[in-house]
């Protein structure tokens, strides 16, 4: 079924009520939006030939407009590409070249326009809306089956080339109604707010609102401000909005000043990186009981665990904090195993690979076979990630499997050395890599944001590590920064802080 049917179908049981929002502004009507979505459809199969499966991309930062697009193109049964705005065009012209997409949405061509293939075409927003729609609309959305790509994710490519995700229409219905089951319920009154770029993961969860006739609200910045969500929630009232670990991280900072405790919020639904359990401890104090993990990748958008909000706020389990620090238990929608590299199932807290099988995981990789059957392994999903399942099924993920660092033959994982660093109170952020070692192999060094203008010196630190993990598992030197290198989803940069490291 075609994505589009959804909003058609909410536009006729609620016709007038508030769909697209910018700030506190009422943009559109769902009979607008539907309205505008349908004549999108038109325009691009008359102006454009596009037909279905054809690949359609948009390179533009949040905007009310992004969601009208979104659906125009599955309107007319044209797959989405959706690029993260804060790319370089440079890369924004090898998804769109790799996706042979047939058009791409910006608004403010720059660079882009001289670095695009011959086949693609270019319509830039803020040189003039789309125009000559009003003739005509597509009376309803194209037929496709579940199987028809609907969305194709690039990967952040942090490791090379980015790889196209193929997720088709059944993909997405899983990940919609697994959202229902295991996430939380959306409600009418409820204000979806996109403070995050929409050609992600907030992106993904435009879904469940557009169903049950929720509001979408773009931030008038366009994008995360603090202090202007901590404004904005009070006012529309019922908000949810996913969000990564950094930005609640910034957020909670801005709030301990401004004295803002989530008044207006609903649900905040967190993932997309490591969320440290200092982190969510203090956010959860500060905010109150808003808060629900998932844990997902784009292969499997969104959809292979989930931590409840009961589980968040649970102070009375023998083991919460446990729980706390893991990424919850499997969404009904899929299995999730932790295998060895034999991919036999690991003993109950014993680290390996986590794998996935169910109707979210990814068709493929876009025109890389190579690639998919090394993901994808007699049904199941190889994610890179490294995790373990407790008795209970609460899966608490460790690190990448490229991000293990090797010691003296014996496995040590980032996550737990960072996480004991960040309970010191003059450390802010931290990431742990593996250096060569002519000894060991490797040995864990460590980056740092202090809190303040002081430094902790390398003993204190050694000590602090001490008290809480094994002493090989300390850092053998730490490099102080006054920021970690992130990509534009907020995922810190590991490969440039090894590149980094010949010159320290």
């Amino acid at each position: 079924m075609n994505l589009a049917e959804w909003l058609v179908r909410t536009a006729k049981r609620q016709p007038e009520a508030t769909a697209l929002m910018s700030g506190t502004d009422p943009v559109a009507t769902y009979a607008g939006f539907a309205a505008r979505a349908a004549r999108i459809g038109a325009w691009l199969q008359t102006r454009h030939n596009i037909q279905p499966g054809d690949r359609v991309a948009i390179f533009m930062k949040n905007s009310p407009a992004y969601l009208e697009l979104l659906y125009g193109i599955w309107f007319c049964g044209a797959c989405a590409v959706p690029i993260n705005a804060k790319l370089h065009p440079r890369e924004a012209a090898f998804i769109i070249g790799d996706s042979g997409s047939r058009l791409v949405f910006v608004s403010g061509a720059g660079e882009l326009l001289a670095l695009l293939p011959q086949a693609c075409a270019l319509h830039d927003l803020k040189t003039g809306p789309v125009s000559g729609m009003e003739d005509e609309a597509l009376p309803a959305p194209v037929r496709r089956a579940g199987n028809d790509l609907a969305w194709l994710f690039y990967t952040s490519g942090t490791t090379g080339k980015p790889k196209g995700v193929m997720l088709t229409n059944a993909n997405l219905h899983a990940m919609t109604y697994a959202y229902f089951v295991d996430v939380d319920d959306v409600l009418p009154e409820d204000a979806a707010v996109y403070a995050a770029p929409l050609s992600h993961g907030a992106g993904l969860y435009n879904f469940m609102h557009v169903l049950r006739g929720s509001r979408h609200v773009i931030p008038a910045s366009g994008g995360f401000d603090a202090d202007e969500l901590s404004a904005l929630a009070p006012r529309l009232g019922n908000v949810t909005m996913f969000a990564a670990p950094t930005m609640i991280s910034r957020w909670l900072a801005a709030a301990r000043q401004s004295g803002y405790a989530g008044e207006g919020i609903r649900t905040i639904v967190y993932g997309g990186g490591p969320m440290y359990l200092a982190d969510i401890e203090a956010a959860s104090a500060q905010f109150g009981a808003r808060f629900v993990q998932i844990y997902g990748q784009g292969e499997c958008p969104m959809t292979l665990t989930s931590l409840s909000r009961a589980d968040v706020m649970d102070r009375k389990h023998p083991r919460w904090r446990e729980r706390l620090a893991s990424v919850g238990t499997a969404q009904s929608c899929v299995s999730v195993r932790v295998v060895g590299a034999d991919g036999e199932d690991m003993p109950v807290g014993e680290i390996g690979e986590i794998v996935a099988a169910g109707t979210p995981v990814m068709k493929g990789y876009w025109n890389n076979p190579e690639a998919t059957s090394q993901s994808i392994r007699d049904g199941w999903l190889w994610t890179g990630d490294m995790g373990s399942l407790d008795e209970d099924g609460y899966l608490t993920l460790r690190d990448r499997s490229k991000d293990v660092i090797i010691s003296g033959g014996t496995n040590i994982y980032p996550r737990e050395v960072e996480e004991a660093l960040l309970t010191h109170p003059a450390v802010t952020e931290v990431s742990v890599i593996g250096r060569h070692s002519p000894e060991w192999g490797e040995e864990v060094v460590a980056f740092i944001v202090a809190s303040g203008e002081v430094q902790p010196g390398a003993a204190e630190l050694d000590a602090h590590c001490r008290s809480l993990i094994a002493g090989f598992k300390r850092p053998k030197a730490y490099f102080f920064e006054t920021a970690l290198p992130k990509n534009n989803y907020g995922k810190v940069l590991k490969t440039e802080l090894r590149e980094k490291l010949p010159g320290l």
